[in-house]
């Protein structure tokens, strides 16, 4: 009866401290709702709920936020018996709260993210104390120098192109496979991000970052070792209109971007790097160094563009094991991946894409197949990526025994 007590007492416990981390973000939203309620604003879709600036210029504010509601549907090629039925559902992909501006000084920039979906929350855990992540970004960036700029806090490493493209502004539904299983996310550091240029147009751009390597919103200290990674951006033909998927810009003139990003994961305890599960063994953590490689391009032109990218990710130690030698179950997610997609603009904003992706995993320690996605796309930007509906088919084929799949998915999202 006693253990009954404690274990009741424990959930509401936890309910409580989940009904806390809801309270500030909606005080802040009704707070600023409050005070424009009967005003107009200059104010355009796309640019923020709320933009505030002190009269002294001490400080700004922007209020923003971003929906995204995804259908999706699936059909399983049963021992090869043509394809069946499958399961299909609604989501609340991405529910966020943003937050940014400046403080004191324009050379000193914050940023603050919060994600309310479920599956940005699910990665709580005993190292997160088991509280919901709410936090995605909570970052700090001083222009201290010229082109330099330090910044401190969590948010996105400098990895692949791909991730470092906002949920917003991307070209598909969602990122590809290679994303997913060789992204390196976010994680709580220090970074540093310069850029220079060579003549009139030629501009390079570096980051380099130091961070905990567990990934986000971890609060049981360093549970292996450091993460640190590095990013070199050229830029031949000088910079983009923006970095969004898609032309919607419609360069001018041809613009390219070739980058490379190495992450080395000191002693990690995850099967990702900073994601993924923790690798337990009879002791504990069990630590190895993981390191990933990433080759990206982009390529613009009057609405048509093209994105490649390249990963690798190898470990020293990928086989998980306990004290004796014997191996736990857990093993790191090793292997190769290219996703290649282009598309093209109309004048309509439509644009009809197509993407492939192959995720060529080691089989002898992950024990996943050689997959192969093909998918077709087509989107409607209503007011570019701030107001759009995407719609995507794809066809999963795997070596061997694994099933192919079909899926169908249909997304629409607005980012205030």
């Amino acid at each position: 009866m006693l253990n009954i007590n404690l274990s009741s007492l424990q959930r509401q416990k936890l309910e409580l401290m989940k009904f806390k981390s809801y309270l500030l973000p909606a005080f802040m939203l009704m707070t600023f709702l409050s005070m424009q309620a009967q005003e107009i604003t200059d104010n355009k879709f796309g640019k923020g709920l709320i933009n505030l600036t002190a009269k002294d210029s001490s400080y700004s504010i922007t209020l923003g936020g971003t929906l995204q509601f995804l259908y999706s549907s699936q059909w399983d090629d049963s021992e090869n018996e043509g394809f069946q039925s499958g399961e299909s559902n609604f989501l609340i992909r991405r529910t966020r709260l943003n937050l940014d501006g400046f403080a004191y000084s324009p050379k000193l920039k914050y940023k603050l993210q919060m994600g309310f979906a479920n599956r940005d929350q699910s990665a709580a855990s005993v190292y997160t104390n088991k509280a919901p992540g709410i936090i995605l970004d909570a970052l700090l960036k001083w222009n201290f120098y010229e082109n330099f700029e330090l910044w401190a806090g969590q948010t996105k490493l400098p990895g692949n192109r791909e991730e470092l493209t906002s949920s917003t502004s991307l070209q598909t539904v969602d990122r590809s496979l290679l994303n997913s299983n060789f992204n390196v996310g976010r994680d709580m550091g220090f970074q540093l991000h310069h850029f220079f240029e060579i003549g009139d147009k030629f501009v390079i751009k570096e980051a380099v970052a130091i961070s905990q390597g567990e990934g986000r919103n971890v609060t049981s200290g360093n549970l292996g070792g450091y993460q640190f990674t590095g990013r070199l951006d050229i830029l031949p033909f000088g910079d983009f209109a923006d970095f969004k998927g898609g032309d919607l810009k419609r360069e001018t003139l041809p613009k390219l971007s070739l980058g490379v990003s190495f992450d080395h994961n000191k002693n990690a305890v995850r099967t990702r790097s900073n994601a993924g599960s923790y690798m337990l063994n009879d002791l504990g953590l069990f630590e190895t160094d993981i390191n990933t490689f990433f080759l990206d391009a982009i390529f613009k032109f009057q609405g048509i563009s093209f994105m490649g990218e390249y990963a690798n990710r190898t470990s020293d130690n990928a086989i998980a094991i306990n004290s004796d030698g014997t191996a736990t179950g857990d093993v790191v997610n090793i292997g190769n991946a290219l996703n290649l997609q282009a598309g093209y603009l109309l004048k309509s904003n439509y644009e009809i894409l197509g993407r492939y992706t192959n995720i060529t995993l080691d089989r002898d320690i992950t024990g996943q197949e050689v997959e192969n996605q093909y998918t077709l796309g087509l989107s409607k930007y209503i007011v570019g990526h701030n107001l759009k509906v995407q719609t995507d088919f794809g066809y999963n084929d795997f070596d061997n025994n694994f099933t192919d799949n079909l899926i169908y998915r249909l997304q629409f999202s607005i980012h205030f």
